[in-house]
């Protein structure tokens, strides 16, 4: 698994991970997996809309800003 994008909030860090052996990019808060999608966009927008399963400390995501635009994000470079 490999982070490619992070986004800082101010309650932890946001990140779009990918998983080179399934092709599939993972919606990430705090270390803790909240789904996977076909890509990066995909993933960036559910974690700004909320629509990912939910964090086990209960947060809100909706709240802490998360941009759905991938320019808005850091980019780290992968291989993919």
């Amino acid at each position: 698994m490999q982070t490619i994008y992070i986004f800082g909030t101010r309650k932890g860090l946001a990140q779009i991970d990918f998983h080179a052996t399934t092709g599939r990019f993972y919606a990430v808060f705090c270390n803790e997996k909240l789904g996977n999608y076909h890509s990066p966009e995909q993933a960036a927008a559910d974690l700004a809309h909320g629509y990912t399963f939910s964090h086990s400390s209960g947060i809100d995501l909706t709240i802490l800003g998360i941009p759905e635009d991938l320019e808005d994000w850091e980019r780290i470079a992968y291989d993919k």
